[in-house]
């Protein structure tokens, strides 16, 4: 039974990114949440300074930056795909 699982070794494959998201995308994503979270949380204690930065980093920073992070690269590797 040894001589079979030496024979047939497991190769591991690459796992594809979470909804084609890598690391970086997920990572600012994050962050973009973590920012909102914190910002409303602010916000609701009555800070006027911190909470609508946070609000504004989040927003329209860091979500569309994990959104739209690799964008380019992704489609140029689809498009030699075709080939």
């Amino acid at each position: 039974m040894d001589r079979n699982r030496s024979r047939h070794r497991i190769q591991e494959v690459e796992r594809p990114p979470l909804f084609g998201f890598g690391r970086i995308n997920i990572a600012l994503l994050a962050a973009g949440l973590v920012a909102i979270f914190v910002g409303y949380r602010l916000l609701g204690e009555g800070s006027t300074t911190a909470a609508p930065l946070l609000l504004v980093v989040g927003y329209a920073v860091l979500v569309p930056a994990g959104l739209l992070w690799g964008l380019r690269e992704a489609a140029d590797g689809d498009a030699g795909a075709g080939e």
